[in-house]
């Protein structure tokens, strides 16, 4: 990460205080002592984008968690020929940068909504009506711009933590019969890998320990959530974008617990 790489750069964006470290009780702490427990959050950053033909002004703070240099950097020494470039991609490699974007009046509503999205190259940006990913998305920031809120964008999180290429291959298998969780441990992989921890941390510093209403249909991002301190006064149900591609999809989820309709 260029702020740590470059140190004079890191000592300019803390003082302007658009860097801040955050430790799991969301307060802010030095890097170099905290280690690698640590969140590493950027930020405000304007994003403007349309919502219904009306141009609104996010506020983006990208966050990450800080990985541990000096590991880093013994693995790039052990990588024959290793040295500065071997460093750099292994840091590159170990950073899924998350993403919270709130609406101008986030922190003064009383108990704002939020989602914490995973997210999800197929629906998000493919447009895949195999899941409701996309609608969920787009219906989440038309919510957050009119009632006040933000957007958690979890990085890191695709097919419930497997990655993408591991992804495609579950839709083969689902193509052939199986469910998207038995698919998942087809290959040796968890049903479910996701933490939603590092939201916490954020939520509880942006907001100093209010509640927030959460937009979500599955109850562990509720529990993670909670058990990070972020205080939940409302979960409130996310059903949107069912289509015919995606109800053996949805009925898998539903007879794991999340809270979605009898279809």
């Amino acid at each position: 990460m260029f702020s740590y790489v470059d140190a004079e750069i890191r000592k300019k964006l803390e003082r302007d205080n658009q860097l801040v470290n955050l430790d799991r009780n969301a307060t802010p702490v030095d890097i170099n002592e905290q280690g690698g427990s640590c969140v590493s959050m950027l930020g405000p950053i304007p994003i403007p984008r349309l919502i219904d033909g009306v141009e609104v002004t996010f506020s983006w703070y990208p966050f990450v968690r800080h990985v541990e240099l000096h590991s880093v950097l013994d693995a790039a020494n052990a990588v024959p020929g290793g040295g500065e470039e071997a460093f750099r991609s292994l840091l590159q490699e170990n950073m899924s940068v998350s993403s919270l974007l709130a609406s101008p009046n986030f922190q003064k509503v009383e108990s704002p909504l939020v989602r914490i999205h995973s997210c999800c190259m197929t629906g998000d940006v493919f447009g895949s009506l195999r899941c409701e990913c996309g609608p969920q998305l787009e219906e989440a920031f038309r919510l957050i711009a009119a009632q006040g809120g933000a957007v958690v964008y979890m990085s890191g999180h695709e097919g419930r933590g497997i990655g993408l290429w591991a992804k495609a291959v579950t839709y083969l298998l689902q193509d052939a019969g199986q469910d998207t969780y038995q698919a998942n441990t087809s290959l040796g992989l968890p049903e479910d890998s996701r933490d939603f921890s590092d939201a916490a941390v954020v939520l509880r510093y942006l907001l100093g320990g209010k509640s927030i209403r959460l937009l979500s249909n599955n109850p562990l991002k509720l529990q993670h959530l909670e058990l990070g301190g972020q205080k939940v006064s409302e979960s409130i149900p996310h059903v949107v974008g069912i289509n015919d591609h995606n109800l053996r999809y949805l009925r898998s989820k539903r007879k794991k617990g999340h809270t979605l309709p009898e279809m």
